[in-house]
């Protein structure tokens, strides 16, 4: 019975946690016009640079980007929305 309380809870928790994000745009999903085979030696900055985007735009719309490891043909969005 104990463990079917905890269970309630948590999902509850869940629920309001979910509500929540909502709220305040976690869930924004950015959309991809463009994309361009990132070379070697390509930086964030210097890719963003070179498509004429702020850092701010750049990471928006390449959100789980790692800048540190860019690797060569890995593909990066250089055009779209938030």
């Amino acid at each position: 019975m104990a463990q079917m309380q905890v269970v309630l809870v948590l999902s509850l928790l869940l629920i309001v946690a979910m509500a929540e994000s909502r709220n305040i745009g976690i869930d924004t999903v950015p959309s991809c016009i463009s994309v361009y085979a990132a070379q070697i030696g390509d930086t964030c900055f210097s890719v963003a640079q070179q498509f004429k985007l702020t850092a701010e735009v750049f990471s928006s719309i390449n959100p789980n980007l790692v800048c540190d490891n860019i690797f060569a043909g890995q593909w990066l969005c250089v055009a779209g929305s938030i």
